[in-house]
């Protein structure tokens, strides 16, 4: 199914990609983005001009993101904000800010952890794992055992540093698309869960 057109015209991303071009089943998630959110995320239209490269991300955010994990939904998206404010990456730091807002129910927190996350009300896990995402965003070559370690002792399962080392990782690549790309968010992150 071909869709040449953004969602909202405003919210075409800087770099001229093609048109949308979208199957069946990619159509239908655009819909339910629509449906649950009132939009489509940027990122997804600005993947959307490749049916491959848009179906790689979504299956590795959404398992990343919402599969599984000894990491509440909130503690990941904690970990995006984390990393992407060392990044300064506005369409994250404006999604997932969004996201940690909302999961929380604490609209200050998300402030607080796209300004710094230290600044927030976190608690002894969640700070261990924050900086946890952060050394590997600022210095990947000098994790070491002891940071490994650090984490257990804050109740991290050897899957959970998997997991908090793929989101890391996962952030750190979608916050350079977005520099790269001149990635916007939608205007709609702006105003949810204040």
């Amino acid at each position: 199914m071909k869709n040449n057109k953004p969602t909202n015209p405003s919210d075409a991303v800087a770099l001229e990609l093609p048109g949308l071009d979208l199957d069946e089943s990619q159509q239908a998630y655009f819909d339910i983005c629509t449906e649950k959110l009132g939009f489509v995320p940027n990122v997804l239209t600005a993947y959307g001009f490749d049916r491959a490269k848009l179906g790689g991300f979504s299956v590795f955010y959404n398992e990343l993101m919402l599969g599984d994990s000894g990491l509440s939904k909130l503690e990941r998206e904690m970990i995006a904000v984390a990393v992407s404010s060392v990044n300064h990456c506005f369409y994250c730091l404006t999604a997932h800010g969004a996201a940690v807002r909302k999961l929380s129910g604490d609209p200050a927190l998300g402030e607080q952890m796209v300004m710094n996350y230290r600044a927030g009300s976190l608690d002894a896990r969640q700070t261990a794992m924050c900086d946890f995402a952060v050394k590997l965003t600022e210095h990947p070559d000098k994790i070491v055992e002891a940071d490994r370690q650090t984490l257990r002792d804050a109740g991290f399962s050897e899957c959970d540093i998997w997991d908090i080392s793929a989101v890391a990782s996962f952030f750190n690549m979608s916050n350079r698309m977005a520099a790269a790309t001149d990635m916007q968010p939608n205007e709609e992150y702006h105003a949810m869960e204040r």
